[in-house]
């Protein structure tokens, strides 16, 4: 597809800031997707180029996450080696099976994970709850399939999960759920990599935005913490309500 540089340049501007938004909290894709239809790529090559361009935003985030205290490592790599193999399972069924039907049941669990995030409330004195890795597989598992499968709101879902069920603080929430983000990117990408449907072109011009936004959202949460990732997040849930309940609509 042949694509002017100005647009380029807008693309690589609207990744820039869907990077530092989905690097603090998720729902980076709700900026991008509709810049790409917007720039004319059908969606499935849309689909598969916000793959490919936001996977530099969340390989940014996690290398500035692992160099702060908020990274479990020991759940990072189990969790990410199942989100990344589920993705690429996802990907392959949702070429083969509808979406459609899929939306309202996530514009509910949106809903609720944008009241869980803006109840939670990390205490000083919290520290995490050990559970077994075979849960930390699962969920990842589960969560990384829905990346593939659809998409919206993931790394809010894996923020919610681990602040209420690992009770992580929202800061390492958000870290330790960029781990599985990252993977299930990469295990999307490489199906539609694969199939050639990735406009590359404009997938790496967006990549430079998303690794600068990526960096910086990361670095954001390291510095500011528990309330700039509750006010994104609950911020990013909302948007993907309305904009869900826009196309049901």
């Amino acid at each position: 597809m042949d694509t002017d540089p100005l647009t380029l340049v807008l693309l690589a501007g609207v990744a820039l800031v869907a990077g530092t938004v989905d690097g603090i909290a998720g729902g980076g894709g709700l900026l991008t997707l509709p810049a790409l239809l917007a720039a004319g790529l059908d969606p499935h090559a849309a689909l598969a180029t916000n793959k490919g361009q936001s996977s530099f935003g969340s390989a940014a985030s996690l290398l500035r996450f692992a160099r702060s205290p908020l990274l479990d490592r020991r759940r990072a790599i189990p969790g990410a080696l199942a989100g990344g193999v589920a993705a690429a399972c996802g990907t392959i069924t949702v070429l083969m099976v509808p979406s459609g039907p899929l939306r309202a049941a996530v514009l509910i669990a949106l809903a609720v994970a944008a009241v869980l995030v803006a109840l939670r409330r990390d205490l000083p004195e919290a520290t995490p709850i050990a559970r077994p890795t075979w849960l930390g597989v699962l969920v990842a598992a589960a969560i990384g399939f829905y990346d593939g499968f659809f998409g919206p709101g993931t790394g809010t879902f894996l923020i919610v999960v681990y602040a209420w069920v690992w009770r992580d603080g929202l800061a390492s929430a958000s870290a330790n759920a960029k781990a599985v983000n990252f993977a299930s990117n990469i295990g999307a990408l490489a199906v539609f990599a694969a199939l050639g449907a990735v406009e590359w072109r404009i997938a790496l011009c967006m990549a430079a935005g998303q690794a600068v936004g990526g960096w910086l959202g990361a670095h954001l949460v390291v510095r500011r913490g528990v309330a700039l990732v509750r006010w994104v997040a609950v911020a990013a849930c909302l948007a993907m309500v309305a904009r869900l309940g826009w196309q049901l609509a």
